[in-house]
């Protein structure tokens, strides 16, 4: 076991290397940078999310050493060239782009990310502070699905056909098909002043949090995350809920069940005896995508419409600021957990059924 995980380890390298590289590339051909927002900003033009969608190349594909810089950014009509020859060297743009991508892969591999290029902030600190936002909704989220979603997929199985399965894959339709911000808009609504002011709209915590004691800390914390969760959870169930009992009743099927049943054993013994150990390596497998979903890109929309600084709003804000040590940071990051998280799920694998012997496949 210990030489798999070696080799999904070294295999994580290439990975996120190649990620990397693509997202450099489609950057140096992306519209926009920082460059030409300092110069927009200082016209006193629009510096917005689409301010410099059109018209003109990206600044990031710049390497220096040409003197036309009406042509390269727009805005830069009368300024001096000096000037704008040392905002490229300030923002690294005055080297060239093979070069300053081997830069940024040795940077990132000793986790050395920078400065960012407007807040002059270390970056691993900005990511550090929003981090526990995001990995609350994400852990919150997925471990609530899953003590829900199992039950009731193992239920919905053993029941298959009857009132309490049509009226339950009702309301999972309705949590599959509704996309979590809608949810959010509706509970917003319902619960945050406009119907009942029941739960606060802003914020991970309360004011005067640090004056709290701790069980009080502990339930203003819940008290602020209890709708954002919930968002994200009602639509989440709803797919693990579906896979749960599908896989339960293709295990329920198979010869061996009606083998053990034959037997004399209990209905509870053959389900949770038998069928639950290989009917949960697909819902293991779920595991890593409804985590990462949530921590992802679900997060961004529950984040704006809460108000709470994560890292999906994080990144979002990078993008929009062409704030590009944040955003391949934030890329990197996500890469290495996503690559992980699929790691651990293999590995659980091997809990649930030590029949499963990674050893003698192929990565």
């Amino acid at each position: 076991m210990l030489a798999y995980i070696l080799r999904r380890i070294a295999l994580m390298i290439p990975t996120v290397v190649g990620i990397l590289f693509i997202s450099f590339v489609i950057v140096q051909f992306a519209p926009g940078g920082p460059v030409e927002r300092i110069l927009s900003q200082l016209q006193g033009t629009e510096s917005g999310a689409t301010a410099n969608f059109g018209g003109g190349g990206g600044n990031t594909a710049a390497g220096g050493g040409s003197s036309d810089f009406s042509s390269k950014y727009r805005g830069a009509q009368g300024l001096d060239p000096a000037f704008i020859k040392e905002l490229e060297k300030q923002f690294g743009f005055d080297k060239p782009a093979p070069e300053r991508f081997a830069l940024m892969l040795w940077n990132y591999a000793r986790f050395d990310f920078g400065r960012s290029y407007f807040s002059d902030q270390p970056v691993l600190k900005m990511i550090g502070e929003k981090l526990p936002v995001s990995i609350s909704l994400g852990l919150w989220m997925t471990l609530i699905s899953y003590l829900i979603s199992i039950p009731l997929g193992i239920r919905k199985a053993v029941t298959d056909g009857s009132s309490f399965d049509i009226w339950t894959s009702a309301v999972v339709i309705i949590g599959y098909a509704v996309p979590s911000f809608l949810f959010a808009v509706l509970l917003v609504t319902l619960f945050c002043g406009s119907v009942w002011q029941i739960f606060p709209l802003r914020g991970l915590t309360s004011d005067n949090f640090e004056q709290l004691s701790a069980i009080g800390k502990a339930g203003d914390y819940l008290w602020h995350i209890f709708l954002p969760v919930l968002s994200l959870t009602l639509s989440a169930f709803a797919t693990i809920t579906n896979l749960t009992k599908n896989s339960f009743l293709d295990e329920i099927k198979k010869s061996y069940v009606q083998t053990a049943r034959m037997k004399g054993l209990s209905e509870r013994r053959v389900l949770y005896g038998h069928v639950f150990r290989n009917a949960m390596m697909i819902v293991v497998a779920g595991f890593p995508g409804a985590f990462i979903s949530a921590f992802f890109s679900g997060s961004l929309l529950i984040e704006m419409i809460f108000s709470l600084d994560g890292l999906g709003l994080l990144s979002f804000n990078s993008v929009v600021n062409r704030d590009y040590p944040v955003v391949f940071a934030s890329l990197y990051i996500f890469a290495l957990l996503g690559l992980f998280v699929n790691l651990l799920s293999d590995l659980t694998y091997t809990w649930i059924d030590p029949r499963i012997d990674f050893e003698t496949r192929e990565v």
